[in-house]
């Protein structure tokens, strides 16, 4: 009888993700959700898109999907589930380098709080972003230094986590890519304005927190809106230093930065750049159409202050 009154669970791992000292054991957490009384399947991610597969193969015999890593397979995960007949419940346990998102719902890496967030049965419907026909949980960025979360080498994540990216970013890459960065000349579409010039940067964001650097107030993750932040105009490169402190302390003044929020977002440029989604690589493209899908899917949180009611 008490196997009748199982939920299912689907748990997806990435083995590669996270910090080699603290890298999360699925047993671990079955032990520690075993008083939800789940039936677990476990699928462990081998490359690329994995998970995507996994959840559009499976998910529909499952009650709750539960992703184990960093915010890549999360957003793998997500792009699966919005491929499902019904709508899934998602746990995260972050494991990731960053850990962006969970960071934002206020999740601690490790198996322990993300359990009590699960077990607590507490879901909040989340905003996600539709970019050309892909979903992304919380920034969709071009520009300078957005291909730092990709390109920093994996053994470095592994070894030194978050702190990885200041090395190999900061100490290693930015100054000379910004003697080179060649600013991009686009038309941005937006709710209430339009504005044509040379962009540096640009992001589109559902989160308080990107790369652990940035650090954004007055967010709500189910509003229908997402943040747009927009560089543009600099007379020299290296003037991208001082607007990336002016972020930093939150200080949006002035005319080269644009912050705000919206619904949408159209850009039109006469060629193809380069885009980062939820840190992972996101192709290179020219004109592109970004659209918020309003409370798409449901994950596992208890940050009332994040959620409208």
């Amino acid at each position: 009888m008490g196997s009748l009154n199982k939920k299912k669970a689907l748990l997806i791992t990435n083995p590669c993700s996270g910090v080699d000292r603290k890298r999360v054991d699925s047993w671990e957490i079955i032990d520690k959700l075993s008083s939800a009384n789940f039936d677990f399947t476990v699928e462990a991610t081998k490359g690329p898109n994995d998970a995507t597969a996994i959840v559009k193969e499976k998910g529909n015999n499952y009650d709750i999907i539960i992703c184990c890593g960093g915010d890549g397979t999360l957003n793998e995960t997500i792009n699966g589930i919005l491929a499902l007949d019904k709508r899934v419940p998602v746990g995260y346990i972050p494991s990731g380098s960053t850990n962006d998102l969970a960071s934002t719902l206020g999740i601690s890496v490790g198996v322990g709080p993300a359990a009590d967030m699960i077990l607590s049965n507490k879901t909040n419907g989340y905003d996600v972003g539709l970019f050309q026909g892909r979903y992304f949980n919380y920034i969709a960025s071009f520009g300078a230094a957005t291909d730092l979360s990709y390109t920093t080498p994996q053994k470095w994540k592994n070894r030194f986590g978050h702190n990885a990216y200041v090395f190999y970013g900061v100490g290693v890459r930015l100054i000379p890519m910004l003697a080179g960065f060649r600013p991009t000349y686009m038309k941005i579409e937006y709710d209430g304005g339009v504005v044509e010039d040379n962009f540096y940067f640009g992001a589109i964001s559902n989160t308080t927190s990107v790369a652990g650097i940035f650090k954004y107030d007055d967010i709500k993750l189910n509003d229908g809106y997402f943040e747009l932040l927009l560089v543009r105009g600099l007379k020299r490169n290296l003037d991208a230093l001082g607007i990336l402190n002016k972020i930093i302390r939150k200080d949006y003044s002035g005319d080269n930065i644009i912050f705000t929020k919206t619904k949408k977002v159209k850009i039109t440029c006469d060629k193809k750049v380069a885009w980062t989604l939820d840190g992972e690589f996101g192709g290179e493209h020219g004109n592109v159409e970004i659209n918020v899908l309003s409370n798409a899917y449901d994950i596992y949180s208890d940050n009332d202050n994040l959620f409208v009611r």
